[in-house]
């Protein structure tokens, strides 16, 4: 990772993480964006890299400005359980620093990111004194355990060929498509598709082929289009 201190290119970063529409920051009044700006880290991380790992203290609220990342957790014998993919403009470990918890999962990028990472004291005082920041947090932790409470019970009780449409479906909604309308804007290698998916590689790789015979998807390396969404749903909704 990288700190950013070129302090043009630092702010125009930050401007884009609190104006965005789609930052919980947007609606903030103009003295709090410019403490966030003055106070902020700016960090780039590089593809493979650890945003934050399960176990430590959240250093600041992070917000992912540029790029991709998994949240995942580390399970029996090192296998990753992805619980999360995240996008910009997107805040992320947010749990655990308002639970002032360890995290208990890691972030790390899927490709070349820009993290913003938001002094605590500064972000806990102005969550303190605006009440419409605190219910759009409120209502997005609420989203997220939805989320989670509907993942759970796919991971658990769905067939692979229903975990794997889903996770594909996950994909579309989170990333949406590149130009073509079809081919997801995101490369996943198969273990990743498979830890998203709770199966085995081998698994993942066999089912998405079976996809593939079948006319649902196109495969193109790490490139993968959906062709039969219809189908897809299909498959996904039966389980």
């Amino acid at each position: 990772m990288t700190i950013i201190t070129d302090s043009d290119l630092h702010d125009s970063l930050c401007q884009i993480c609190i104006e965005s529409p789609h930052s919980l920051l947007s609606e903030l009044g103009y003295a709090a964006k410019q403490k966030i700006i003055e106070t902020t880290v700016c960090i780039s991380y590089k593809k493979g890299d650890l945003i934050y790992q399960e176990g430590d203290m959240p250093t600041g609220l992070h917000c992912l400005l540029t790029g991709k990342a998994k949240i995942y957790k580390e399970g029996i014998g090192g296998r990753q359980q992805i619980v999360r993919m995240a996008k910009p403009i997107g805040f992320i470990g947010y749990r655990a620093f308002f639970a002032e918890e360890i995290h208990i999962a890691s972030a790390e990028a899927l490709e070349d990111s820009i993290v913003c990472r938001i002094k605590t004291e500064l972000i806990l005082d102005i969550v303190r004194t605006t009440p419409d920041l605190a219910m759009s947090i409120i209502r997005a932790l609420a989203t997220d355990l939805g989320f989670s409470h509907r993942r759970t019970v796919t991971l658990t009780q769905k067939h692979i060929r229903g975990r794997l449409a889903e996770a594909l479906l996950v994909l579309k909604e989170t990333y949406g498509y590149e130009a073509d309308g079809c081919t997801l804007k995101i490369c996943l290698t198969r273990e990743d598709l498979a830890n998203l998916s709770n199966m085995t590689t081998a698994n993942a790789i066999r089912t998405l082929s079976n996809f593939a015979t079948e006319g649902i998807v196109g495969l193109n390396g790490k490139k993968i289009k959906i062709i039969d969404k219809e189908k897809l749903e299909q498959i996904n909704n039966q389980g």
